[in-house]
């Protein structure tokens, strides 16, 4: 039985505790690396020595064979351990401390052949037959954050467990669950895991870069000999690993990157380089083991689940064109101690991260600021799942695009946001003033420093580096490509006619008698890369600021009636000292603490709660079918769909509201929705169509009151149109 840690006997004997306690569900906390296997394995086989009657039923995502692995690992851990597979499961049943360890998709993906009726028992049956021969299931649920589907929850309702046990290192939150967190200072101090992230390392402060690709990967290398030697000297026989991650759809950066590293003698011919893409293995036999020969392995977007590989040391992350998630899971594949302990020696001690990737800090501030919230699955009252609503849906049809009118919208956007004229040098010193960036490089930004945990906090304090990139019209011309049609999609564009427009615009080689710039072709390209995400918020305030209506025809409009859905997922903040149920909910369990909620929101349930006139309220999904929606267009006709927030009853009569940010103390508005007018207009009308009431609801900070817009909507709590909530309402 290998030695454990600590903090792994702790979490063992507080899973044990949980088992008798009053609440159905465990939440097992742990970061990646802190050996959660071990951590269930021989909990499981703890509480099998002394309790009857028991089986543990282990569910894994479906990548990656998690399932088989993990069984090999509690062979191993546990001696005389009785582990089966679904195989064996629809083989020979369930039996006294079983440890079953099953695929979740083998299960509760169409098409399974586990739950069909067949020669054999099914699946179904052999539950049922265990509980009647009184055995009583546990349902662990590794990787649980990859798992929280209905046809999931359905499965596990089929064993009606007594306990349940979810898994991850970074689960969803749970409501009136048993919460077990593994600490991540913990685990760094048992020597499990990595003790320093280091980002970007000795970057300085401004860098002059051909190739970013050749850049980032000579960095690295030159950081994989440090190691390579650090190892050397310590006479360890391990051989440190670089993960290259490519972004999605890049099988040309995929050959640029083998072509660079054959200039460096590492190639798949030699065993030097190994990929594992779904359309590409080479050389991963073994590659987990500490002195197996590759030293480089290429990977896309997400590595599989439950990967191991304690030799990795570096992560090379390659920009894209398009906005994806940073994953913080990663991460934590480079984070563990090859040999599970620290050798007090800072290169081998510490892990790696090279990146240009601009924005892969918010990456992790959404992945942290996820956790932040408990969540519980809420029913609506029985007597009110009759209650019937009209949605609207877009017919996928917009307005025929008139590439003229999106020119002259445009243009008239950026004359009346900049003070721009005629002269075109007059207008280039006032974009500037205002934060655009004109230069023939491309410029960008990065971050370099240093962080001892994964928090929000540490990556704020990262130092920021500026990229400057001589222009490639090659190189950057697909990026060019690629940026010019993303804001054409906004538009609902062609890449043809976004290009057409700025040209027109801003290069002074295409004829336009209203151009506003007056630039080469060349520092057209770099002024389109170098202000992608000004120009993309510019062209939102264009689409839904400028005064020009589209009709919208209501024959595009599809109508669909729709209820109150039965259940749904209750997010809340479980650190609020006061967790009032609001009887007023439509849902039953519904909390004063009810995140996320805006500062209008929070004091509007309130007042619904408070209300004797208000029978019940229910606050509206913000995406999908099931929730009621109503279709505008923005002014280049394009259909949107718009959620109000709440809908409720007074005096048996449906009202439809709507809140928006507040107003300051100082009467400031702290809207930032630029569609709210036109949304204003579209809920007027679907109210009239269907004969209901409602407004927009806004709170004036000055005063902690409630107001509400009915009629003529202005951004202007001194306007007359605003009126005192419960004079209305």
């Amino acid at each position: 039985m290998a030695k454990l840690a600590d903090f792994q006997i702790k979490a063992i004997a507080k899973l044990t505790e949980s088992m008798n306690d009053e609440k159905k569900e465990v939440v097992l906390k742990s970061p990646t690396g802190s050996g959660k296997t071990i951590i269930i394995t021989h909990f499981m086989d703890e509480y099998g020595k002394g309790h009857f009657n028991n089986v543990f039923v282990w569910l894994t995502p479906g990548k990656g064979n998690l399932e088989e692995q993990s069984k090999a690992k509690m062979d191993a851990y546990i001696h005389n351990s009785s582990t089966k597979l679904l195989s064996d499961v629809m083989t020979y049943g369930f039996k006294e401390n079983d440890a079953c360890f099953i695929n979740w998709e083998k299960l509760t993906k169409k098409g399974n052949t586990a739950l069909k009726e067949s020669e054999r028992t099914n699946f179904l049956e052999h539950i049922e037959r265990a509980h009647r021969e009184g055995l009583e299931f546990t349902i662990i649920i590794d990787e649980s954050h990859q798992n929280d589907t209905v046809r999931a929850s359905d499965l596990i309702e089929l064993f009606k467990p007594k306990k349940i046990i979810r898994t991850s290192a970074t689960p969803k939150n749970y409501t009136n669950a048993t919460l077990i967190e593994v600490s991540e200072s913990d685990v760094i101090a048992e020597g499990l895991i990595k003790k320093m992230l280091i980002i970007n390392e000795n970057f300085g402060g401004n860098l002059e870069i051909e190739s970013p690709v050749n850049f980032l990967l000579d960095k690295a290398l030159d950081k994989l000999d440090e190691l390579k030697s650090g190892f050397a000297e310590r006479k360890a026989i391990i051989n440190p690993l670089m993960v290259v991650q490519l972004p999605n759809n890049s099988d040309a950066l995929l050959d640029e990157i083998e072509r660079y590293l054959a200039t460096k003698h590492i190639t798949y011919e030699n065993g030097l380089l190994a990929v594992w893409l779904s359309d590409k293995k080479q050389n991963l036999e073994e590659i987990e083991e500490l002195n197996a020969k590759p030293t480089i392995v290429i990977i896309k977007q997400a590595i599989a689940t439950g990967w191991d590989c304690p030799r990795a040391h570096i992560l090379v992350k390659l920009r894209e064109n398009t906005r994806e998630t940073f994953e913080i899971q990663t991460i934590g594949r480079i984070r563990r101690m090859p040999e599970v302990k620290h050798y007090e020696n800072d290169l081998l001690d510490s892990c790696y991260l090279y990146t240009f990737d601009e924005r892969f800090t918010e990456g992790v501030k959404l992945h942290l600021g996820k956790g932040a919230l408990d969540a519980a699955k809420l029913f609506l009252k029985n007597e009110l799942r009759n209650i019937t609503l009209i949605t609207e849906h877009k017919t996928g049809v917009g307005a025929p695009r008139d590439a003229s009118l999106s020119l002259k919208t445009m243009e008239n956007y950026f004359k009346d946001e900049y003070e721009l004229t005629k002269k075109t040098t007059h207008n280039k010193n006032k974009m500037e003033a205002k934060g655009y960036k004109f230069s023939e490089n491309i410029i960008k930004q990065t971050f370099t420093g240093q962080v001892h945990t994964l928090t929000v906090e540490e990556f704020e304090n990262l130092e920021k580096i500026n990229l400057v990139e001589p222009l490639n019209t090659h190189r950057h011309g697909r990026e060019y490509h690629n940026r010019v049609s993303t804001l054409g999609v906004q538009l609902s564009l062609p890449y043809e006619q976004m290009n057409t427009i700025i040209r027109r615009l801003f290069d002074k080689n295409v004829e336009y008698k209203n151009k506003l710039l007056n630039l080469e072709t060349k520092e057209v390209y770099a002024f389109v890369i170098n202000n992608f995400y000004r120009l993309k918020e510019d062209f939102r305030s264009a689409m839904s600021g400028v005064n020009i209506q589209v009709a919208l025809d209501l024959k595009d409009i599809t109508e669909r009636e729709i209820t109150i859905p039965k259940e749904f997922l209750f997010t809340f903040d479980g650190n609020n000292r006061v967790q009032r149920e609001y009887e007023s909910s439509v849902y039953k369990g519904y909390l004063s603490s009810a995140e996320i909620r805006s500062d209008s929101e929070k004091t509007f349930e309130k007042y619904c709660n408070d209300s004797k006139e208000v029978e019940w309220v229910y606050r509206n999904g913000d995406k999908g079918n099931d929730y009621l929606s109503i279709v505008y267009q923005d002014n280049f006709g394009k259909q949107k769909s718009f959620y109000p927030d709440y809908i409720l009853s007074k005096n048996g009569e449906i009202w439809i509201v709507e809140t928006k940010g507040g107003f300051s103390r100082s009467g400031s508005s702290e809207d930032i929705d630029r569609y709210s007018p036109k949304k204003f207009e579209v809920l007027k009308r679907y109210l009239t169509k269907h004969n209901l009431k409602g407004g927009f609801v806004r709170k004036d900070k000055s005063n902690n009151e409630l107001f509400i817009c009915t009629e003529n909507y202005k951004d202007d709590i001194k306007d007359e149109c605003w009126t005192i909530l419960s004079e209305i309402l």
